[in-house]
């Protein structure tokens, strides 16, 4: 079992998909944290736009659902092309929404840096390829997860 953690501007004590936004990194999800800091972070992100208090919410999860056969799950080891691909398409609000039908997405977050190089790439200020090398070049790298379906949240235990 390990620990995940979700930063909000209030605290989470049931997952309520229904208030997920779409047009996020992996879709419409619950995002969590393995790393605390990253999650008290988005805590104090979520007071500065919404007000509230920050609050981090603490959700232990067998890390064996990740392997097994039991969900549908998507997993990013690095930033690469197929995952610029992913976050690209899940952002997309050109066009309409559509949620894939992964149950849980791993990989690392675009935050407010990677965010910046997104918007030099999608301007066609950087080629993709360029986009890649900057990413790769970033130190820090913070990943989550996306609990997408409620077949992934049952797998949270609330901490």
């Amino acid at each position: 079992m390990i620990k995940l953690y979700h930063g909000s501007n209030v605290k989470i004590d049931e997952i309520d998909l229904a208030k997920s936004r779409p047009f996020k990194d992996f879709g419409k999800a619950f995002y969590l944290s393995s790393d605390e800091q990253q999650a008290w972070e988005r805590a104090y992100a979520a007071i500065t736009m919404w007000g509230g208090n920050p609050e981090v919410s603490v959700f232990e999860f067998d890390e064996n659902v990740m392997t097994s056969c039991e969900l549908k799950v998507l997993c990013f080891d690095a930033y690469t092309e197929d995952w610029a691909d992913f976050v690209f398409a899940n952002r997309n609000r050109r066009k309409p929404y559509v949620q894939h039908d992964y149950d849980i997405v791993y990989g690392p977050i675009a935050n407010d840096k990677v965010g910046e190089q997104v918007a030099l790439f999608k301007g066609g200020y950087i080629t993709k390829e360029r986009f890649l090398q900057k990413l790769k070049l970033m130190r820090g790298i913070t990943f989550q997860y996306a609990f997408c379906t409620e077949a992934a949240i049952s797998k949270l235990k609330k901490s």
